[in-house]
């Protein structure tokens, strides 16, 4: 059974058994064991779900909104839409969550990169008893959602930090130059604090240098990178924490022909090819598609079986992918069938097993 890396921050603490839930989740799961679609069947009610995202064009959204398709189209009834904006637009994408509001009381599936944005309208939402399943980026404070499911990006980071410490011979020492496509974004920030931390804490003969800003569109990007290669030519390494920090770097270790290492999050395809033939040493995936599932098959079991949302975070982990696996990575993320067979197992190793997944949720 395929597992995924599963560590939570130390400022979150083990929630109590969620006994309420925890044998309502297992029986679901079980649906699917003898070889149907998991967590098909149950009732044929109809009901209204969406997801509302935040960009249509970032590779991270595109395999979240895959994971919510995929679990909405395991059970009949759903009457299931999603919308983004074409680019990060916070305004405009609160629009669209004010819209699904009025089309989809059944629950709304939500992801945001402008979360200070959203405290307002999330409220709103949730006093009109709408239900509300936050993924990827934590509900802000004060929003009245109490259910988020999301990784630890500290461990995103750190264990990337920690495949690139493998290939460096110790002692040796030189610069390692961090990214930042976003600044200001906690999901980012969080991945860059966990490399950072582990580099310094394990390897203090390396000098890791910013995290420096780089950009979040592909030719802004881009040329920021480029711009840091020149900045600084003698650096061992380069990260990243977005999907196109591992896009332009791959491309330019090899307009380059370079001996630097390089690796960052995401799985873009035009990355999974740039590790897969040496320009990158590592990706770190956060597994965007499961986050997706997970949040839209718990709120079809709570609309169309009354089942009770859990409350708290629900961390499904991430995975490391490397010149080892990355052959089975690639040929998973082939089309929308072969995601749903390969996270079968994960999704119901963790349904059956809320306990291990699920600690409070401070915000």
């Amino acid at each position: 059974m395929r597992s995924l890396s599963n560590a939570a921050p130390s400022r979150r603490r083990k929630a109590v058994a969620a006994l309420a839930i925890t044998s309502t989740l297992a029986l679901t799961a079980a649906c699917g064991s003898d070889g149907g679609d998991s967590g098909s069947g149950g009732s044929a009610e109809e009901v209204d779900l969406s997801f509302v995202y935040a960009t249509s064009t970032i590779n991270a959204m595109q395999e979240m909104a895959l994971g919510a398709k995929a679990a909405a189209g395991e059970r009949e009834g759903i009457n299931y839409s999603e919308s983004a904006p074409a680019g990060i637009n916070g305004p405009q994408q609160v629009q669209m969550f004010q819209s699904a509001m009025q089309t989809s009381k059944d629950g709304i599936l939500f992801e945001t990169l402008t979360p200070d944005l959203f405290t307002r309208p999330l409220t709103q939402a949730t006093d009109s008893d709408i239900p509300i399943v936050s993924i990827d980026t934590a509900p802000p404070e004060g929003s009245g959602v109490e259910f988020f499911v999301g990784n630890s990006n500290e461990n995103v980071g750190r264990i990337l930090a920690e495949e690139l410490i493998k290939q460096l011979p110790e002692g040796e020492g030189g610069k390692v130059v961090l990214g930042n496509a976003i600044p200001g974004l906690p999901t980012i920030e969080e991945r860059l604090a966990g490399m950072k931390e582990l580099l310094e804490t394990e390897r203090p003969d390396l000098e890791v240098v910013g995290p420096l800003a780089t950009a979040n569109e592909p030719t802004e990007n881009f040329n920021a990178w480029n711009n840091l290669l020149k900045a600084h030519p003698d650096a061992v390494a380069y990260l990243g924490a977005g999907a196109q920090d591992s896009v332009s770097l791959a491309r330019l270790h090899e307009s380059t022909n370079a001996t630097w290492l390089a690796g960052a999050c995401d799985l873009d395809p035009a990355a999974l090819e740039g590790l897969k033939n040496g320009h990158l040493f590592a990706i770190s995936s956060p597994e965007h598609w499961l986050k997706g599932y997970i949040g839209l098959r718990l709120l079809a079991l709570n609309a169309q079986e009354g089942e009770e949302l859990p409350t708290g975070w629900w961390n499904p982990g991430e995975l490391l992918v490397t010149a080892d696996n990355v052959d089975e990575i690639i040929a998973r993320q082939k089309d929308e069938d072969s995601r749903a067979a390969w996270f079968k197992d994960v999704a119901e190793e963790q349904f059956a097993n809320i306990d291990d997944y699920l600690s409070d949720l401070e915000n």
